[in-house]
């Protein structure tokens, strides 16, 4: 049986999700929603669904069995909340909301609603990441103790999203989700969080550079990077590298997709580059194949043969750890990520 979805949103990254969706086998998008009629128009057109301007009364014609809201965050909690009882499944774009009580309140809505809410965190599906997970998974490198993640370049992002360079905490709120919820996917949750901030680019008002520092309940350690506005060649864009080092050995993800197995005084590498969809393209097929993986698990879930990876649930504590992460930016402080969420933490 197809699963007849619908997306929300019809913006620059909102095309990654429907060409997805239509190579999904067991999917199909009959419906696609944006404020703005042209947007709509153009997706109704190249993906053949049916265009609205209203979510509501797209919600209400079409009945769909899952629905993918692809907006920006301000629009997240209304949307989720509207159709949550509408719904067999909902999937809800990073970051899931501008505060944690909003985020609470979209989990307690489809909680309500008795269906699953994936976020659409694809870093963790990315395939250098899956190969690295499957490699820990698998006992190479034995328990792992330290982790670090880099995502550094300077690739222009704010020429498709203009809006980006008006956003105060943009690399913790753009990116450093999805490398906490990496650093979540390797090592677990989070105890304490510490963060310094830097604004790199003249040309934008608020960070586009953060380091952070957290400490994990297994007390692994973690550190995190990222910069839209550092200088390489070729530009690593939009790789992240990382390093996992463990008991035994230690994995390392280069630029290039050569991931490395440093055990017993040998280093063995493997070549983990995706596939380019047949509708993508470098060097944007890191994400494009990620969305691709994602959105086939969400169908998975839907039909019952998997969890939610990541769940509303899940994500809830990787923007605490952001929005603590933020936290411990503007005050210098080491943030304590159980006393701030008992503290009434927004």
């Amino acid at each position: 049986m197809t699963a007849r979805g619908v997306l929300i949103g019809c913006g620059f990254f909102a095309r990654n999700h429907m060409n997805a969706w239509a190579d999904i086998p067991g999917a199909t998008i009959v419906g696609v929603c944006d404020l703005d009629p042209a947007k709509a128009a153009v997706f109704s057109d190249d993906f053949r669904a049916e265009a609205f301007t209203d979510a509501a009364a797209m919600l209400d014609s079409l009945r769909p069995d899952f629905v993918d809201i692809a907006t920006t965050v301000t629009a997240h909690r209304s949307l989720v909340e509207l159709a949550a009882p509408r719904s067999g499944l909902l999937i809800c774009q990073k970051p899931l909301a501008e505060t944690l009580a909003d985020a609470f309140a979209m989990v307690a809505a489809c909680d309500r609603a008795g269906i699953p809410f994936l976020v659409h965190e694809n870093f963790r599906w990315q395939a250098p990441f899956r190969a690295l997970r499957a490699a820990l998974e698998a006992g190479q490198i034995g328990a792992p103790q330290f982790l670090r993640l880099s995502f550094r370049h300077g690739f222009d992002v704010y020429a498709n999203q203009p809006y980006l360079a008006e956003v105060r905490n943009l690399a913790l709120t753009d990116v450093g989700l999805h490398l906490f919820d990496l650093a979540r996917f390797f090592l677990g949750d989070v105890t304490s969080v510490a963060c310094q901030t830097q604004r790199l680019n003249p040309r934008v008002t608020g960070q586009d550079a953060f380091t952070a520092l957290l400490r994990h309940h297994s007390g692994s350690v973690c550190s995190v990077e990222c910069s839209f506005h550092s200088t390489y060649s070729p530009d690593p864009f939009p790789q992240t590298v990382a390093v996992l080092e463990g008991t035994m050995g230690t994995l390392e993800l280069s630029a290039g997709y050569r991931m490395t197995l440093h055990r017993d005084g040998q280093a063995t590498v493997n070549d983990v580059e995706p596939a380019v969809p047949v509708w993508g393209e470098k060097p944007w097929h890191l994400v494009q194949d990620s969305v691709l993986a994602f959105q086939t698990h969400a169908i998975e879930v839907l039909a019952g043969r998997a969890t939610p990876q990541p769940s509303g649930v899940h994500n809830l504590e990787t923007l605490a750890v952001t929005r603590a992460a933020i936290h411990a930016a503007d005050t210098g402080t080491t943030v304590d990520l159980a006393a701030y969420l008992s503290g009434g933490a927004a």
